[in-house]
C-alpha cells in the first residue's frame, strides 16, 4: 500500500479549489489514500509577514484560475468574492468534517459554490450544510466549540512544523509538494515511496 497523502487546504485559497475538485479521482486512479487537513493558513502567512495581495498578482491569478479551470473543466465565474472567511468559520467546519470523515464531500460543495456561484464559503454554510444531509444548528454549534479550535490549531501546528507555508500542499511523510500543480507529483511520489 502507497504512503497517504496529506492533501492540507485552506477555504480562504483559491488555488485549493482546483487541488479540491481533482484530488478524489486522481488519486483513486494513483491508487493512493488521501487525508484532507484543513488548517489555517492566513495564520502561518502573518506570521511570516507574507499577508499582501498586489494588484499585478491578483490580476495574474485571476485569469491563471480562469484558464485553469477550463483546462480541467471545472466551473468558475470570474470574480468570486475574495477575501472569504474572515471568521474563519468554513475553516472549523471543515475541521469537523474532517474529523467525522465528509471533508472531500463539504470541500467540494463549498469551493463549487464560492467559484460558480459566487456565494462565499462563510456565508453559504447553512445552505451547503444541508445540501449534504447535515444539521446546520447542530454543526455549527460544534465548529464553534473549544474542542473543534483545539482541533484546528493542531492541524495547523502539523503544518507549521512540516515547514508548509501555502495551499494546497501535499505532503507524503515529510516530503512537501506546494501548489495544485504539484498535486499529481505528490501522488505518484507517494505510489512509488511505498511503506516497509
Amino acid at each position: 500500500m502507497s504512503q497517504p497523502v496529506d492533501f492540507f487546504l485552506f477555504y480562504g485559497s483559491l488555488y485549493s479549489y482546483i487541488a479540491a475538485m481533482r484530488i478524489g479521482e486522481a488519486a483513486r486512479a494513483a491508487g493512493v489514500t488521501v487525508r484532507w487537513r484543513p488548517f489555517n493558513l492566513r495564520a502561518i502567512m502573518a506570521e511570516q509577514g507574507n499577508t499582501a495581495r498586489p494588484a499585478a498578482k491578483m490580476r495574474y491569478i485571476w485569469r491563471d484560475l480562469e484558464r485553469r479551470t477550463q483546462a480541467h473543466g471545472l466551473p468558475f465565474r470570474p470574480a468570486p468574492p475574495y477575501p472569504v472567511d474572515p471568521e474563519l468559520l468554513a475553516l472549523r467546519v471543515g475541521t469537523v468534517a474532517a474529523a467525522e470523515g465528509w471533508c472531500p464531500d463539504f470541500s467540494r460543495a463549498v469551493f463549487s459554490a464560492w467559484m460558480r456561484d459566487h456565494r462565499a464559503p462563510h456565508e453559504n454554510l447553512e445552505t451547503v450544510l444541508r445540501g449534504l444531509g447535515r444539521d446546520p444548528a447542530a454543526i455549527l454549534a460544534q465548529a464553534e466549540s473549544p474542542a473543534i479550535r483545539v482541533a484546528l490549531d493542531a492541524q495547523t501546528d502539523a503544518a507549521r512544523d512540516l515547514g508548509i507555508f501555502g495551499a494546497p500542499s501535499f505532503a507524503i511523510g515529510k516530503e512537501i509538494f506546494w501548489g495544485g500543480d504539484r498535486m499529481d507529483e505528490a501522488l505518484d511520489f507517494a505510489r512509488r515511496n511505498r511503506e516497509g
